[in-house]
């Protein structure tokens, strides 16, 4: 076998190679790796590194960094000597030993947003208005609750992804965060009664935006014009944030996944079943979604209390909506037990 023939293949083997391993790690989490080991080589260090320094690298931090920002960076670390094929100095005693000191000595609560409940969600529909960037904002908002997407999954959402069919919507999602090879999965965005539907916002934003394929949410000018681009991927947690300070909600408490936590709420608190939530949201195991029914039911059969009844009103353009319910009984409205949406939109005056 020629010995130039030899050289060529090995060449092309090492590129595959090097793309294959360029993709195994998702773009996001590459972007922050490289960060990181930017701020480190910034800092005075170098690789490879000696589990002393990864530790005083921790140490010296602790006091002004929060504790899942330092075990990003040694996970960073970490990553770039086994990249290089070196010894991986963050899996030592020592430098496990100073990340339970520093957690032990440094606590702080982990920052939970509040989420967007029907009530609230209402509410801000009803102030986006009836211009293009209206209906280009109400389209997201809805999507994203309807859909317990979180923002990444919804600024990535493309024409061919929805699909009309007649119950709804069937919405491929391609890639997830628990999803990373993008082995995709079709979700059910059922019609909504009431006066707002997922649908309904998704079909108007895209027959008014003229829209035939690419990305689905685009940004919109002051003037009306859509620009021919995908919104960023902070663009879902500003909007949540804008119209929350525009109905009288604290927009600090709000982000992105507003949306994804509002929809496992209110869910919850309609007496949805838990197998039907995870469903819709995609958690696939209960660990993480259990936050949402501690946080719901904390009320419930209370020691202190028994189960009140809870009263909650919120104005905006879109009416009024009442919620008053026991906290103990399904919900507000009848919800039937297969649709996670059923009655979650209803408003006064609406069937």
């Amino acid at each position: 076998m020629p010995r130039d023939w030899c050289q060529a293949a090995g060449e092309v083997q090492y590129e595959l190679l090097e793309q294959y391993i360029h993709a195994a790690i998702a773009p996001n989490t590459r972007l922050a790796y490289q960060k990181d080991l930017r701020r480190f080589i910034e800092w005075g260090g170098n690789v490879p590194l000696t589990p002393d320094e990864v530790a005083r690298h921790v140490a010296y931090h602790a006091a002004t960094h929060k504790r899942a920002t330092l075990l990003r960076w040694v996970a960073s670390l970490g990553k770039a000597h086994r990249a290089l094929g070196l010894l991986d100095p963050t899996k030592t005693e020592m430098v496990r030993a100073v990340i339970s000191g520093v957690s032990r000595t440094h606590v702080a609560r982990q920052r939970q947003v509040n989420p967007v409940l029907r009530a609230e969600l209402v509410s801000m529909l009803g102030a986006t208005g009836a211009g293009l960037k209206g209906a280009r904002d109400r389209a997201p908002l809805l999507l994203g609750f309807a859909g317990a997407r979180r923002r990444s999954e919804i600024v990535a959402v493309d024409v061919e992804d929805v699909q009309c069919v007649l119950e709804g919507i069937a919405l491929t999602v391609t890639r997830s965060k628990t999803d990373q090879y993008g082995e995709g999965r079709t979700l059910g965005i059922p019609h909504a009664r009431g006066l707002y539907c997922p649908v309904r916002a998704v079909i108007e934003w895209r027959t008014r935006a003229g829209l035939s394929t690419g990305p689905l949410f685009r940004p919109v000018t002051r003037h009306g014009k859509v620009i021919e681009r995908r919104v960023s991927s902070n663009a879902v947690a500003t909007l949540v944030k804008e119209y929350a300070g525009r109905v009288g909600l604290d927009a600090h408490a709000y982000s992105g996944h507003s949306l994804r936590s509002g929809l496992a709420t209110s869910a919850v608190s309609a007496g949805i079943p838990v197998t039907k939530i995870q469903a819709q949201t995609g958690h696939k195991s209960l660990g993480a979604f259990n936050r949402y029914v501690r946080d719901t039911q904390m009320f419930v059969d209370n020691a202190a209390g028994g189960s009140p009844t809870v009263t909650t009103t919120m104005s905006g353009d879109g009416g009024d909506v009442d919620m008053t319910a026991d906290a103990g009984s399904p919900g507000p409205v009848g919800v039937g037990d297969g649709d996670v949406l059923g009655g979650l939109y209803t408003v006064h005056g609406e069937g």
